[in-house]
C-alpha cells in the first residue's frame, strides 16, 4: 500500500520500499505519467538497488497500459536519463533514491527535452491522478523494448568537452557502489586515463560507505587512495551519479564553489559574455571571477528547480550549486556530475601543473560548510539573528532564501529546512578567525531562546 502524501516530495517521489513505495504505486505513477504527458514514447532508466528493476518494470507496464511505447534502458545514471530524454525528445523516469539508504527508492521524472517535473510543474497533478487511479485506456497497450543507451550517452558527453589534447592522468574514482561504477568505464574509454577504481561493484546495500559525497566522512577512502596511488585527482559520485565531488593530488577536498568557478571560466572562454547561475550559498569568489572574465553572474535560491528555471529564463550557459550539482545549457539545462568531472579533467590535463595549483586562484575565502542546528521554532530563531545583526554598521540583509547577512567582507546565510526542524547555516569570511567568530555568534543566538 503506497503512502502518496508521504512519498511525493517537492522534486521527486521517494520512500521506503515496500512500505511506502511498491510496484503497485510505481505502476500507478507510470500510468498517470503517460496520461499526463500524452507521450507516445517514454524512456525508463534504473539504478542498482535490488528493488529498482521491478519498480522500473512496473512503471513501464503502467505507462504501456495507457498506450505509450516504453524504451527500457536498464541500468544507468540520472544524467543518462536526461541524455535519453533530451536526445530522443521524449519524457522519462529514473528509478533511484540517489544517496538515500538502501531501504529507500524513488522516481525522478522529466518531460521531453529533460525538462524537470516538480511540485510546481506537474508532480501535484500526477499524485492526484495516481492516487485516484487512471481509467483504462482505449485501444491496444504500448510496447516495451529494451534499448542500450550507455555508449550514446558516453559519446555525447565527450562532444561537449574538448579532451583531445589532455596529457596522461591517473584518476582515482569512488563510485560508492553506485551507478558511476557502470558509467565511468565507458565514459573514460579511449581517454589517456589510468583508472584507480574504488567500490565499482554495483551494490544497493552500500557495503563500504553511504553514496553521499557531500558528507566528508564518505570521502576518506578516496582521499587515502589518491595519496597512496599518486593519482593526479580523485572523483567521487553519489548513488545515481548526478553529483560529483573532487579531491586534489594532496588528498584535500575541493569546494564545489571552486569547481563552479573553474567550469564557469571554461564556459565563458567558449562563449564570452554568457550568463552564469550560482546559488546564494556559493562562495563570493564565483560572481567575482565570473565578472572578471566578462560573464554575467546571476544569484538564485538553493534547489535545482530554481537553478533550472533561472537558466531557462536567462539562457545561462552554466549553473553551479554548492551541493555538487552542475547544470549545462548544452545538456538540456540539466545537471551532470560526469560532465562536470570531464571539465575538471580537461582543465587539469591541458596544463602541466598539479590540480591544487590550477585551482588556487579560484579559492579566495574561508567557508564553514553547512552547519545544521535543530530548533523548535525556526522563524523565532531567525528573527533573533536578524535583530542581533540589523543595526551593525555596513551590514545588509536580504530574504531571497532564508536570511542572508552581508558585511561586505564576511557573509552568512541561515535557511530553514523544508522537511526537518533544522536551520542550515553557511558562513564565509576572508580569514579563519573571522569565520570562527561570526559562526559562533550566530550559533549562540540560534541555540539560545
Amino acid at each position: 500500500m503506497g503512502e502518496y502524501a508521504k512519498i511525493f516530495k517537492a522534486y521527486d517521489i521517494r520512500g521506503i520500499v515496500p512500505d511506502e513505495l511498491d510496484e503497485t504505486v510505481a505502476g500507478a505513477v507510470g500510468a498517470a505519467f503517460a496520461r499526463m504527458t500524452g507521450a507516445q514514447t517514454i524512456v525508463t532508466v534504473h539504478d542498482m538497488r535490488t528493488s529498482s528493476p521491478p519498480l522500473a518494470e512496473a512503471f513501464g507496464a503502467g505507462a504501456a497500459s495507457q498506450g505509450a511505447d516504453v524504451l527500457s534502458a536498464g541500468l544507468g545514471s540520472t544524467d543518462m536519463l536526461y541524455y535519453a530524454s533530451g536526445s530522443l525528445g521524449i519524457p522519462g523516469a529514473m528509478i533511484t533514491a540517489s544517496h538515500n539508504p538502501a531501504k529507500y527508492n524513488g522516481i525522478k521524472l522529466c518531460r521531453a527535452g529533460a525538462r524537470p517535473v516538480g511540485a510546481e510543474t506537474g508532480l501535484v497533478e500526477l499524485r492526484a491522478m495516481a492516487e485516484d487511479g487512471v481509467p483504462a485506456a482505449q485501444g491496444a497497450p504500448g510496447t516495451i523494448t529494451a534499448r542500450d543507451l550507455l555508449s550514446g550517452y558516453a559519446d555525447h558527453l565527450k562532444t561537449l568537452v574538448d579532451l583531445s589534447a589532455i596529457r596522461p592522468l591517473t584518476v582515482a574514482v569512488d563510485a560508492g557502489n553506485g551507478m558511476a561504477g557502470h558509467t565511468v568505464p565507458k565514459v573514460f574509454e579511449g581517454l589517456p586515463i589510468s583508472l584507480v577504481p574504488l567500490y565499482f561493484e554495483l551494490d544497493g546495500t552500500f557495503p563500504n560507505h553511504e553514496a553521499n559525497p557531500i558528507d566528508p566522512k564518505n570521502l576518506v577512502d578516496l582521499q587515502r587512495a589518491v595519496v597512496s596511488s599518486g593519482a593526479d585527482i580523485g572523483l567521487a559520485f553519489d548513488g545515481d551519479a548526478d553529483r560529483c565531488f573532487v579531491v586534489d593530488e594532496r588528498g584535500e577536498i575541493v569546494s564545489p564553489s571552486v569547481l563552479t568557478a573553474l567550469i564557469a571560466v571554461r564556459e565563458l572562454a567558449r562563449e564570452p559574455g554568457a550568463t552564469i547561475i550560482h546559488n546564494l550559498i556559493t562562495s563570493r569568489a564565483v560572481p567575482e571571477i565570473v565578472s572578471a572574465h566578462g560573464g554575467r553572474p546571476v544569484r538564485t535560491r538553493v534547489g535545482h528547480s530554481f537553478i533550472k528555471a533561472e537558466m531557462a529564463e536567462t539562457g545561462a550557459i552554466f549553473g553551479g550549486e554548492h551541493s555538487g550539482h552542475f547544470y549545462f545549457r548544452d545538456f538540456w539545462f540539466a545537471d551532470s556530475g560526469m560532465l562536470a568531472g570531464l571539465h575538471v579533467l580537461a582543465a587539469l590535463g591541458s596544463q602541466d601543473g598539479p590540480l591544487s595549483s590550477l585551482l588556487s586562484e579560484y579559492a579566495r575565502y574561508h567557508a564553514s560548510g553547512e552547519i545544521n542546528s535543530e530548533v523548535s521554532d525556526q522563524r523565532a530563531a531567525t528573527e533573533r539573528v536578524r535583530a542581533a545583526f540589523a543595526d551593525r554598521d555596513g551590514v545588509t540583509t536580504d530574504e531571497l532564501d532564508g536570511l542572508t547577512v552581508d558585511s561586505g567582507t564576511w557573509w552568512f546565510n541561515l535557511r530553514p529546512s523544508n522537511t526537518e526542524p533544522l536551520l542550515r547555516l553557511n558562513v564565509e569570511a576572508p580569514d579563519e578567525a573571522t569565520l570562527t567568530d561570526i559562526r559562533d555568534q550566530v550559533l549562540r543566538i540560534v541555540l539560545t531562546p
